[in-house]
């Protein structure tokens, strides 16, 4: 009799793109729509361990807590994060968002960036990890996650987007040296948190979202000459402990593939079919058995406005395209969002469990 596969093995198996008994499930939602699943699950208040279990979820985020002092003050009408980060909240009519705001770096130079108080990576509790890593034995583990090791995005919350790619295109001192002191920190705080999980880590998640729907944001140019090396970072980092990694990386950035291969990335995220050059038979096509996919399910797609046969349909031939030979990982391309009705969301996850296997 054939032993039963554990959601880990599950995962680096199609990592390795080679198939397995069935696709990995993966599961990011917004606020509204994760609510909407527990109620419809009969799932108490914070059972969102309960959740994962009824959609079939394979993988589990495990990380450090941090335990140090407060860095930036409380404002009014703003959340501000660890690093400084401001956002507000924004209604819209599935009712609304913390939305990113002020940017305080915004005009900073490079001694103010040098100054801006950020965390320590001696101010974690790393001993979380182990209990964590314990408490999800048998599912596929991974440290960090979509913001992990991201430049445009992670100095465009405290510099603004435009101002990100300006400091990339002129080489302004103070951008750089914000892109350099986040990645050192992040890096360090990474490794300690591998080390502390004593060898149960599944995977390495990072990203960087390098396209619009369209186009590249920026030149292949640019990504070798600025975030190419900070990403090798982490790569080597997980490649010394034996991990693959995986990077999530939005709108149309297949562009970008070739060099992810060449630096070691193993999965890319997130896959959002209406983007130029982004439909799952293209990637198939062009890189499986190069590179193990992870997405696909559009969260702008038939999840949010069509009808449960359509969510159906669109599923079971982006699993039809993308499973033949293994590499695929049945995930939406973001957080589902909450004007996803939760019909569709339900039949998203019953369609993978039923055509999702081998």
């Amino acid at each position: 009799m054939p032993h039963a596969i554990l959601s880990k093995e599950r995962v680096l198996t199609t990592f390795a793109n080679q198939a397995t008994d069935r696709v990995p499930i993966n599961y990011l939602a917004n606020p509204g729509i994760h609510q909407r699943l527990m109620a419809h699950f009969k799932l108490k208040a914070g059972d969102n361990e309960g959740l994962n279990k009824a959609l079939g979820v394979d993988f589990r985020g495990v990380g450090a807590q941090y335990v140090g002092p407060k860095l930036h003050p409380d404002l009014p009408g703003r959340q501000v994060s660890l690093w400084g980060v401001r956002t507000r909240w924004i209604e819209n009519e599935s009712g609304g968002y913390w939305d990113f705001c002020d940017f305080p770096l915004q005009e900073a130079d490079e001694e103010a960036v040098a100054a801006w108080p950020m965390p320590s990576p001696d101010d974690f509790d790393y001993s979380v990890v182990l209990e964590d890593c314990r408490r999800y034995e048998g599912y596929a583990l991974h440290v960090g996650g979509a913001g992990l090791g991201d430049i445009i995005n992670g100095n465009g919350f405290l510099r603004g987007t435009e101002q990100t790619l300006v400091d990339l295109v002129t080489d302004d001192p103070a951008g750089l040296l914000l892109a350099a002191r986040r990645t050192e920190i992040n890096l360090e705080i990474t490794r300690r948190t591998l080390e502390a999980a004593k060898g149960r880590i599944a995977f390495l998640w990072m990203g960087e979202d390098l396209g619009t729907q369209r186009s590249p944001i920026i030149s292949l140019d640019l990504y070798r000459k600025h975030i190419r090396p900070l990403h090798q970072k982490f790569i080597d980092l997980a490649k010394s402990y034996r991990l693959p990694v995986m990077i999530h990386c939005c709108g149309s950035s297949s562009w970008a593939f070739e060099d992810f291969i060449a630096m070691g990335i193993n999965v890319v995220d997130t896959l959002q079919p209406e983007a130029k050059d982004m439909a799952p038979a293209y990637l198939k096509k062009t890189f499986g058995g190069r590179l193990a996919f992870h997405g696909c399910i559009s969260t702008a797609g038939t999840v949010a406005f069509g009808t449960v046969a359509n969510v159906v349909k669109s599923c079971r031939e982006t699993l039809k395209i993308m499973m033949p030979g293994g590499g695929y990982c049945f995930a939406p391309t973001h957080c589902l969002q909450d004007n996803s009705p939760t019909a569709n969301v339900v039949a998203m996850y019953a369609t993978a469990a039923t055509f999702g296997r081998y």
